[in-house]
């Protein structure tokens, strides 16, 4: 053991001995993992949602086709998740991980070139593929550096999905300004689209210090942790899947539509950033709120408790424009959703050993994507009619509850 590395990852068998020289930089390597989840969501998906009213308004679109487009992301994000499990007995996560944000950064800047919808649906599309295969290896990897440190693992986890908030502060903070630069061109909009692919590609050569150190060590050892031999079946976790399916109609809803919602309610510009950079603070901030409620419950608690909060934030701006109460909406939908993430991480941590840690979270993934192919589209339907954007809202509410309901029924294996 004298020739070992500083940074290598000891296995679990080897943790009782090696413990006092594992100076493993855990926290550093999750925080730089976590520009992962800021490149496929905090930027390639939620950055839309400040895109959507000057694109709307440019091009002339209804909410159900500004809606479509993150529901053509969604739908991307499906293929890419039933695309990773084969691709990972193919190339290792970290060859994935920077892969994939490599092309999600092409894909965002590529967005800035078009006009016309269906080229814009076909980018939307190709940019979930994408983000699937950075979401879920840099999932994969943030639990295998949970499973050497069993007593942090939530935080870490936490660390890793909280990676989605720096994503909105970054987008709440660069694109009003970028817009308002770019005002006198024509479809300033895509300046903005070509500065977060800037972002992105940036994140993505940032993250090759961790992929390099983890790319060194070994996944851990099968049947060293909670789940024994188990094998992951579908059956086993039903009601939490299905409960998260609901979390994926009811929260995308929110994500894509809150901002216009706040701009028709009169909102100004300097209060939506503030809004949008406050959300994401909230969702770095999670890693610690709920770091002890993931590590407590083996079974569906953390993802139906999670569910039912969001659902509260979801439809408290459907109920009032008071500015007090909108600010505390989202704080708390971005102190809870991308928890409810990390939950499901955790719970197929908890139950299942580590070979089979990628089967399950990719099965979660895909119930996430295909819930969230729904609500854009549904709640962009509802926008349309009477009721406007504050119905579509409540729709996202009851989803997120009904998941609530669902995930409540979980129990541990």
């Amino acid at each position: 053991m004298t020739r070992m590395n500083s940074n290598r990852l000891t296995s679990p068998a080897a943790q009782p001995t090696d413990a006092a020289v594992d100076t493993t930089p855990y926290v550093r390597l999750a925080m730089a993992l976590s520009l992962g989840a800021a490149v496929s969501l905090g930027i390639t998906r939620f950055a839309y949602g400040l895109l959507l009213p000057p694109m709307r308004e440019d091009l002339g679109w209804s909410y159900t086709l500004a809606g479509a487009m993150n529901t053509f992301n969604a739908l991307g994000y499906l293929v890419g998740a039933l695309m990773t499990p084969w691709l990972m007995r193919r190339f290792s996560p970290t060859g994935l991980l920077l892969a994939g944000s490599l092309l999600a950064s092409l894909f965002m800047g590529l967005s800035g070139f078009f006009t016309a919808a269906v080229p814009l649906l076909a980018q939307r599309l190709l940019a979930g593929v994408a983000s699937a295969l950075v979401f879920i290896a840099g999932g994969l990897l943030a639990a295998r550096l949970g499973a050497r440190q069993p007593r942090r693992s939530g935080f870490l986890l936490g660390l890793y999905y909280g990676g989605t908030g720096l994503g909105i502060v970054v987008s709440a903070l660069g694109v009003p300004p970028v817009l308002a630069a770019a005002s006198a061109q024509a479809h300033a909009w895509a300046w903005a689209w070509w500065a977060l692919a800037l972002v992105c590609l940036l994140a993505t050569a940032l993250m090759a210090w961790p992929a390099r150190v983890l790319a060194r060590h070994e996944a851990p050892l099968a049947g060293t942790q909670a789940g024994g031999g188990r094998v992951f079946r579908v059956r086993d976790f039903g009601f939490a899947l299905a409960g998260y399916t609901g979390f994926g109609v009811g929260y995308i809803g929110y994500m894509t539509f809150v901002i216009a919602l706040l701009r028709e309610q009169g909102s100004s510009a300097g209060a939506i950033t503030a809004f949008y950079a406050l959300l994401g603070v909230a969702v770095v901030a999670s890693s610690r709120i709920w770091a002890g409620l993931l590590d407590r419950h083996r079974d569906g608690q953390a993802l139906a408790r999670l569910n039912a909060l969001l659902g509260v934030a979801a439809i408290v701006p459907a109920l009032t424009a008071s500015a007090p109460l909108l600010l505390a909406s989202g704080l708390l939908f971005g102190a809870v959703f991308l928890s409810v993430v990390a939950s499901t991480t955790a719970l197929v941590r908890h139950n299942l050993p580590p070979a089979q840690w990628a089967a399950g979270i990719s099965a979660f993934t895909i119930v996430f994507a295909a819930g969230q192919i729904v609500g854009p589209t549904v709640v962009g339907f509802i926008a349309d009619g009477p009721g406007g954007l504050a119905r579509g809202l409540v729709f996202s509410a009851v989803a997120l509850w009904v998941g609530a309901a669902l995930a409540m029924r979980q129990r541990a294996l």
